[in-house]
């Protein structure tokens, strides 16, 4: 059941990332000058800080998918999608890690996904991107502040924004039955050859 769940799953993410960029390839450009654009695995992060009155700490996760649609003649992004696996985050501590995923119900909601509604890019390496952030199975509307540097053929999208677990129906974790804060601070680096 659960590797059906998983394959659904799968092609639902699929099907949001081609939604929101469209159908063209890079390599067979369409006549205009906009194409769609992959964010190179290797290169591309996206991690959270939590914080805990004994500790606080931050997990990092490398299984980034993310897609926008760029038009080469203005140098400008249009539409994102991002998706991000909830159990590829890693802190550096396994037993934190599980706890985190059972307390986000990583296994009946996989994946963390955005999808931009709106985007604004001023040419000039500032961007503000308005989209539906979908999370522990809460969708909330979300505007984020992005920055964009290029060097040597990559273009690298940046940025920061904070969440509140409880806005997502999540119950905070607890250690010796004090629960973390209930701000998560998520930060995102995501590059893209042009």
């Amino acid at each position: 059941m659960n590797r059906i769940l998983n394959l659904f799953l799968g092609l639902v993410v699929l099907c949001l990332l081609a939604s929101f960029v469209g159908a063209t390839d890079p390599v067979n450009r369409p006549t205009g000058a906009k194409r769609k654009l992959m964010a190179d695995k290797k290169a591309s992060t996206v991690s959270y800080a939590m914080r805990h009155p004994m500790h606080s700490w931050e997990a990092i996760s490398h299984d980034v998918t993310a897609a926008i649609m760029y038009d080469d003649e203005t140098k400008m992004v249009e539409t994102v999608a991002v998706v991000v696996r909830a159990a590829s985050f890693d802190s550096q501590n396994a037993n934190r890690d599980s706890h985190a995923i059972e307390s986000i119900e990583g296994i009946k909601y996989p994946h963390v996904t955005f999808s931009s509604q709106q985007v604004q890019d001023d040419g000039a390496g500032k961007l503000t991107v308005t989209g539906n952030l979908s999370f522990h199975g809460v969708t909330k509307s979300l505007t984020i502040p992005v920055s964009r540097k290029v060097a040597n053929g990559m273009a690298i999208y940046e940025g920061n924004f904070d969440l509140k677990l409880t806005d997502f129906k999540i119950e905070r974790p607890t250690l010796m039955m004090v629960p973390v804060e209930d701000e998560l601070k998520m930060k995102f680096s995501l590059a893209f050859k042009i």
